[in-house]
């Protein structure tokens, strides 16, 4: 079952609405400078409706990397978020915003004096604690992780099914799952609470 397919057969919970009406994305791509260091192909793949967050945080080409990004999405209703950095994704007319979970506890202010209106804003979740702080700061949604066991973090201890389930029950803002998702194992996230998914493999690995 492909990614598309999946967003539609779990259909996750009532579709998320952002300020104005406008609808969350059900799938979120994370770029990744070692495991896809060419993004633009996968973007091009992506969904009507998905979003991606550029992160890519080490690439000297960065800010060219997210014009071509975003001049790619906007034909085909992607959005893309701009990974900490306002000013670039002011630059580059993104989409959005992502944080970390260091820039909502230590820099809300300052990230909110560069939100554009009309901007989806999401930020990195690791605790309950985490996500009542990203709704305090004004996020839109979080993405929790680690959900599964992942390559990314293998010393990371992952939430499973039924603590994410729990969490996204307590969460005061939407919530994505994060973290070793794989069109398999991402079945058992239904009725959860998630209002999507997003990750780095669940896009570019096969079989």
């Amino acid at each position: 079952m492909s990614l598309p397919d999946l967003e539609s057969w779990l259909n996750f919970t009532t579709p998320a609405r952002l300020r104005g009406g406008r609808l969350l994305p059900g799938l979120i791509l994370m770029t990744d400078e070692t495991r896809l260091p060419d993004p633009l192909p996968t973007v091009r793949a992506l969904a009507s409706g998905s979003a991606v967050i550029l992160r890519h945080y080490g690439d000297p080409d960065r800010a060219d990397l997210a014009a071509r990004m975003v001049a790619e999405a906007r034909e085909r209703d992607i959005r893309v978020l701009i990974a900490g950095d306002a000013r670039l994704a002011l630059r580059v007319q993104a989409h959005g915003l992502h944080l970390s979970e260091a820039m909502v506890r230590h820099d809300a202010q300052a990230w909110r004096n560069w939100r554009k209106p009309g901007w989806l804003v999401t930020a990195a979740a690791h605790s309950p604690a985490a996500l009542f702080r990203a709704g305090r700061a004004g996020v839109d949604a979080a993405l929790v992780s680690p959900v599964f066991p992942t390559a990314s973090h293998p010393e990371a201890r992952h939430l499973g099914t039924i603590r994410f389930a729990a969490w996204c029950r307590l969460s005061p803002l939407a919530v994505y799952a994060l973290g070793g998702i794989t069109p398999a194992n991402a079945r058992r996230l239904k009725n959860s609470g998630a209002k999507g998914v997003a990750g780095i493999g669940a896009f570019i690995d096969k079989g």
